[in-house]
């Protein structure tokens, strides 16, 4: 795994670690070329594409952010392996372009645009070990070289390998001799608790490692879906790029001045390089702004990441941190996009800018603590206030940008430590009567939420969450008037204890109430539950927090894909005639839970599922159970084969919702 033949002797556990934070980087080098690629492809007909090209260019895209997420999930995997050995991961990398004998000669890793060389490179990086595959035009390197050397070393060295794939081989191999020396137990003696699991994030190498079995079955399935995958393994990263490959030779044939990318820079850098041969040096101001914000954002979330593998997983900052991490990475995507938009300056005039991913000259982890916590909110509002300034330009990908950033700002606030005030709304006490026998009572609106004050209880309305399930208007009709103008809700018309249990009544939680008599408000149910109505959303009812931010003990979530409030229901299901059974089959998570209530963490994956995480049982809208669960994924985009459960169709269908 070093600077010896794995397969004749045993590593040391320094040199195992050495070899994987080689497999991290080069995972993370992958991913960043995929998307920088990406990046650059065209999105509209507007910017020179044919409908039939568009079309052809947004799979593209999507296939190889696809693969570029894959990525994600060998490099989660890697990592956890790493903490198994005892190791803390590596989450830094060298920066673009690589310096010769960082990786093997024949690895050239590199930021280029989306073109033919670009793509034949790819295919390159991707070959099975028996294939004859060349690489791209200008991936050449710069020497030729051997990265290894004769007799046992102690110092950790690289080794040499033509195929990722036969990489990955010896890491399983030297692995194997690990354990064969020091026992499973002593070579894999790291705190599971530190890994991320596919409970906390949907990515495919998200899987706790816990023994040889489990690190060997890691490294194989990264051979399988990617590097070094058999030449006709169906959906391989080989494959997906070679099928690319052939629509845009055929796209070519019937239109040679088709064009599917903008012409981003080959290595750009934010400074004049000390050493300029294969780099662009940025110059123009707006794509300086644009990219030093991407950057940033992209240095955070390497923090984070860090951060995520230093708190055991029953410490809430850990999910958080990777909550925050995924949403910079989202807030980087529509930055990169513009960057590959505008020039790059004057002395590269037919070349665009591009996002140049610098990293962090140290990415390793904060101390766990107050100071990492409020490290965290501070660089996120910096960000935050870079974005609005950036904004101003009125370009709509900064301004996407810039809600992103706005909004993990305050989940960043609101989940380490920090709490926002609600302000109270005084008004003098009421007699009860019929709303035409007394004034109208004090109301107020404030975030979208309607405050009306009677004299035992404030009700609350919040007209985005309603469904229009009419528990309210025909269980208390003298206290909701429908279609009447003006005041409509008068909470001193009912008794307060039959007012209460109407509100409990509301599916969505549109309607809530606070007490001023000094009985207890609502509380959270004793159980957590998710019922999947027919053809029609989720019911959630639990102590509900929203990207972590309170969201009151009932909600109705769409998971038809068209809601246009989302994560909540609008009753676009009925729009779209969206079928689905409310009463779905019994699985084989029904074992009971040892605690049924607590607090249940809704976070909606951007164009993915809804994650849950919490003690919950879904059940069918009768009320039969489903399942029973700590974590799920639930579909929200309307196409899974598995409801109520995610099984990537959003992926498939290219789903698209914050």
């Amino acid at each position: 795994m070093a600077s010896y033949n794995p397969v004749d002797s045993t590593p040391s556990r320094e040199q195992a670690l050495h070899a994987l934070y080689e497999a991290a980087e080069l995972e993370h080098c992958l991913m960043c070329t995929y998307l920088y690629a990406a990046f650059s492809l065209k999105s509209s007909m507007e910017e020179g594409l044919t409908a039939e090209q568009l079309d052809a260019v947004t799979r593209w895209r999507r296939t190889i952010v696809q693969i570029a997420t894959e990525e994600m999930g060998h490099l989660t995997a890697v990592w956890n392996i790493t903490v198994a050995l005892g190791g803390a991961p590596r989450i830094g990398r060298s920066n673009f372009p690589l310096d010769p004998g960082y990786l093997p000669a024949g690895v050239v890793v590199k930021l280029a645009p989306f073109n033919a060389a670009t793509l034949q490179h790819f295919i390159y990086l991707e070959r099975p070990a028996d294939s004859s595959e060349p690489d791209g035009e200008g991936f050449a390197p710069e020497r030729v070289f051997v990265r290894g050397v004769d007799g046992p070393r102690l110092t950790p060295m690289g080794l040499d390998y033509d195929t990722v794939g036969v990489f990955y081989e010896k890491l399983g191999e030297g692995l194997r001799k690990l354990a064969d020396t020091h026992g499973e137990a002593g070579a894999l003696c790291g705190d599971p608790a530190l890994q991320l699991s596919d409970a906390e994030v949907s990515l495919s190498g998200a899987k706790r490692v816990i023994c040889l079995k489990t690190a060997l079955i890691a490294f194989d399935a990264i051979i399988t879906q990617g590097e070094g995958a058999q030449q006709h393994t169906e959906d391989s990263h080989y494959q997906k790029f070679a099928g690319i490959r052939a629509e845009y030779q055929a796209l070519l044939a019937a239109d040679p001045s088709f064009a599917p990318a903008f012409p981003a820079a080959t290595n750009p850098v934010l400074r004049r390089p000390p050493r300029p041969e294969g780099r662009v040096w940025i110059e123009d101001a707006r794509a300086i702004a644009t990219v030093d914000l991407a950057n940033s954002a992209y240095g955070l979330m390497q923090r984070l990441l860090a951060y995520t593998y230093a708190v055991p997983t029953q410490d809430s900052d850990k999910a958080l941190a990777l909550d925050l991490a995924i949403g910079l990475m989202h807030a980087l995507v529509p930055l990169a996009e513009r960057a590959a938009r505008l020039p790059a300056g004057p002395s590269n005039p037919a070349c665009h800018a591009g996002v140049t991913f610098i990293t962090l000259r140290d990415a390793s982890t904060l101390p766990p603590g107050p100071s990492a916590r409020r490290f965290f909110c501070e660089r996120i509002q910096e960000l935050t206030d870079a974005a609005v300034r950036l904004n101003e330009a009125g370009d709509a990908r900064t301004a996407a940008a810039a809600s992103i950033f706005s909004r993990l700002a305050q989940q960043a606030m609101q989940g380490f430590d920090l709490s926002r005030p609600v302000p109270a709304v005084a008004a003098p006490a009421m007699s009860a009567g019929t709303p035409a026998a007394q004034p109208a009572p004090l109301a107020s609106t404030q975030d979208g939420i309607e405050q009306v004050d009677g004299e035992k209880l404030t009700l609350l309305f919040e007209a985005k969450r309603c469904i229009h399930a009419r528990f309210c208007v025909t269980g208390a009709p003298t206290v909701f008037l429908a279609n009447v103008q003006g005041p409509w809700i008068h909470p001193d018309t009912m008794d307060a204890e039959r007012l209460a249990d109407i509100a409990h009544a509301c599916p969505s939680g549109a309607i809530r109430y606070e007490r001023r008599d000094g009985r207890p408000d609502e509380s959270a149910p004793p159980v957590n539950l998710a019922a999947t109505r027919e053809a029609g959303p989720y019911a959630v009812r639990g102590e509900l927090r929203l990207n972590g931010v309170p969201a009151g003990y009932r909600a109705t979530l769409c998971r038809c894909g068209a809601s246009k409030n989302k994560p909540f229901c609008d009753g676009s299901h009925h729009d779209i005639g969206f079928t689905a059974t409310g009463e779905p089959a019994t699985g084989t998570s029904t074992d009971a839970l040892a605690v049924r209530n607590g607090p249940l963490h809704i976070e909606p994956q951007t164009n993915g599922p809804l994650k849950i995480r919490g003690n919950l049982e879904v059940t069918s809208g009768t009320g039969r159970m489903v399942a029973r669960v700590t974590s799920t994924f639930l579909c929200r985009c309307g196409a899974s084969q598995n409801k109520p459960f995610c099984d990537g169709s959003h992926a498939r269908i290219g789903f698209i919702a914050d």
